[in-house]
């Protein structure tokens, strides 16, 4: 069946959907498959797509909208899972802006309940020229496979205490200021549920090349992929010639994204130049500090995020947990200056014209 669709979500970028899409009945349930789904219902938050460009359009009833299956875990949004199966007519959920479609599981009240999404079938592709044989769509296809490059530079690893922690606000800041300073940059997101909307921040602070997971061919990360898909972004930006990556880590320290296998990989974490927490309070401050150190080993160089908002915030973090806090909406050129001046006995002259 041959159908126009409305929107695409960016979690298909890697295949290059168009508007118009082939459908087959027979939907392989797996997270990364492609699919097709009309919205049901209209929302008045939480009711926006982004779209393969990375620009936000708002879903109303009655949109055919193309996404891929897959799972979410996240506190401030949706909980949702891969069913055991999909056929076409069953009732799903579109679990995030990226256009991820699963079962939610449960929700919370700052974003109601999530779109109802009816399934149309899964996406055929037709990968062989003028072949009429459609192979079923998977966002895996034209992903990130990685290189042999040894990666040698450093990265700046930026985590957070939770979500929505300012973790993607430091990160564009460290990059900027890398940049200015004539540094070839690279923005990365190692782990999450799929959006451009963090790596397109770092783009526009002046990164030279951006990846995330989902450009590896993953919808959402966990203990089992984060650690490799970190392996194949970090190996991918060093064939582009960067001089130093930025690599944020999506959800918290205590999350269940995979940041947790990232922290305890001893290569991964030996690429660290520097180590940033964001953190929402002063006892997320204090305590995600804590854990890093006894739990990983790994000391941080600076807290930033909400906790550092006003100055009752950075004089808990420097006098009680002993560390320089820079807020990075308040004085970003603080926060970004001590990363720089923390990575120059490792990256020299910065080489930009």
């Amino acid at each position: 069946m041959k159908i126009h669709v409305d929107k695409v979500g960016s979690v298909t970028r890697n295949l290059q959907v168009g508007r118009t899409v082939h459908l087959t009945d027979e939907v392989k349930c797996e997270e990364g498959a492609v699919i097709a789904v009309r919205i049901h219902g209209e929302k008045s938050v939480y009711n926006q797509l982004e779209d393969v460009n990375g620009r936000l359009v708002t879903l109303h009833a009655g949109d055919i909208v193309v996404g891929a299956l897959g799972h979410r875990n996240a506190l401030h949004g949706y909980e949702g899972i891969v069913p055991a199966s999909v056929t076409v007519g069953d009732k799903l959920n579109i679990l995030n802006m990226g256009g991820v479609i699963g079962k939610c599981t449960s929700h919370n009240p700052g974003v109601g309940p999530p779109f109802e999404a009816e399934v149309l079938g899964q996406v055929l592709t037709f990968p062989e020229f003028q072949s009429r044989a459609g192979q079923h769509a998977h966002i895996s296809t034209g992903a990130l496979k990685g290189t042999s490059r040894a990666v040698t530079c450093p990265v700046v690893y930026v985590v957070g205490t939770c979500m929505n922690a300012g973790k993607t606000y430091a990160a564009s800041v460290v990059v900027r200021k890398l940049s200015q300073a004539g540094y070839r940059v690279g923005g990365a997101k190692l782990t999450g549920v799929s959006l451009m909307r963090d790596t397109l921040s770092m783009q526009d602070s002046g990164a030279d090349v951006v990846m995330d997971f989902t450009d590896a061919g993953v919808v959402c990360t966990g203990a089992r992929t984060a650690s490799k898909v970190a392996r194949i972004v970090f190996s991918e930006m060093v064939a582009q010639d960067v001089d130093v990556i930025v690599a944020e880590t999506g959800d918290g320290i205590m999350g269940e994204y995979g940041v947790q296998a990232i922290l305890a990989d001893p290569e991964l974490k030996a690429l660290g130049g520097a180590f940033i927490l964001c953190a929402n309070d002063p006892v997320g401050a204090a305590g995600g500090v804590r854990h890093l150190r006894e739990v990983y080993g790994i000391e941080m160089d600076m807290v930033a995020g909400p906790a550092t908002d006003n100055a009752v915030g950075v004089r808990f973090v420097e006098q009680v947990v002993g560390l320089p806090a820079r807020n990075a909406r308040a004085d970003p050129n603080a926060l970004g200056n001590l990363i720089v001046e923390k990575l120059a006995p490792k990256l020299g002259a910065g080489r930009k014209s």
